[in-house]
């Protein structure tokens, strides 16, 4: 029986090349900034509050896929493996599996190790039948794990269409890492399907702005990381639904000409300028599968909702 939680830290960015990571991105041309910097402690609080939004429709498709096909799910993935939770988050997708699955092990991976401090002990409380642990890593680069994770049966979870924030170049390299490191075991993911452009503006600028706090909150991680000086208040969030490349766009556009600036470096931005933050993906079960076999992967099984709007997979 585990009665205490370990973390691990693993860092595989230095301060300093973060730094220049992101200087970079912000002096190009066309400003950017990593979607990873959206989830701070704060960042991570904000996209819980998201998902309990009526207008975020993938969480609750995905919970309804899950609970619906839930025998399924068990025969196609097996019991008592290797339990590895991608951006895990509060940790309360992975959890609703834990009866139907029950892993010996449950490794949540996060760029916030502060955010899994709060949930892990909670949650360790209610399953002390399984061993836990904590890892703070950006995988965003490259899928590094302790070596406290056994080397048999790996299953790796990555709900929530998170697959949806890489470039199909950088999905199916991420996707060979977990092909070769799942150890006879796969991948159980979950990904948004491409759907009509008003859904997608209801889902991505709620009328709460739950997701503009969310989105507006890098700046504060970016002031906090490299010492900017970014005024939240002089941007606003705005999406645009490229259907062209099949996927959400979210930016934040300057509201008045402005120069920000950080050690050693500034930026004007001229109004209406944009950063750009995040991509969300959407896919169709045929481009899905062709991205899968480049990563030498195949869908063993695939579950989807009564509207075809989210699909849960399973491969290996």
């Amino acid at each position: 029986m585990s009665e205490l939680v370990s973390f691990h830290e693993i860092q595989t960015t230095d301060s300093e090349a973060l730094k220049t990571e992101i200087t970079n991105s912000l002096l190009q041309k066309n400003a950017s900034l990593s979607p990873k910097f959206l989830y701070d402690n704060l960042g991570s609080h904000l996209f819980d509050a998201i998902t309990l939004l009526p207008e975020y429709y993938p969480t609750r498709t995905e919970e309804l896929i899950f609970q619906e096909y839930a025998d399924s799910i068990t025969q196609a993935v097996g019991t008592n493996r290797i339990f590895i939770d991608l951006g895990a988050g509060n940790c309360q997708k992975a959890a609703q599996l834990f009866s139907q699955l029950t892993p010996t092990h449950y490794f949540a991976l996060d760029i916030s190790v502060q955010y899994l401090r709060e949930i892990l002990p909670k949650l360790q409380g209610q399953y002390p039948q399984i061993h836990m642990a904590g890892v703070g890593v950006d995988f965003s680069k490259k899928l590094l794990l302790p070596d406290a994770v056994p080397k048999s049966e790996r299953i790796f979870f990555y709900p929530g269409s998170s697959l949806g924030n890489f470039s199909t170049i950088e999905a199916i390299d991420f996707l060979k890492q977990i092909k070769e490191q799942a150890c006879d075991g796969g991948l159980l993911f979950g990904i948004d399907l491409m759907k009509d452009a008003p859904i997608l503006y209801q889902a991505y600028d709620d009328p709460l702005k739950v997701t503009a706090a969310f989105n507006l909150n890098i700046l504060r991680v970016v002031n906090h990381l490299i010492g900017a000086n970014f005024a939240v208040q002089n941007f606003s969030h705005q999406i645009v639904i490229n259907e062209e490349l099949m996927r959400v766009e979210l930016y934040l556009e300057s509201l008045q000409n402005q120069v920000v600036s950080w050690p050693g470096h500034q930026r004007v931005f001229q109004v209406g300028e944009r950063i750009h933050t995040e991509n969300s993906h959407k896919y169709t079960l045929n481009s899905i599968e062709t991205i899968l076999e480049e990563a030498g992967l195949q869908s063993q099984k695939i579950w989807q909702d009564p509207k075809n709007w989210f699909a849960v997979i399973y491969a290996k």
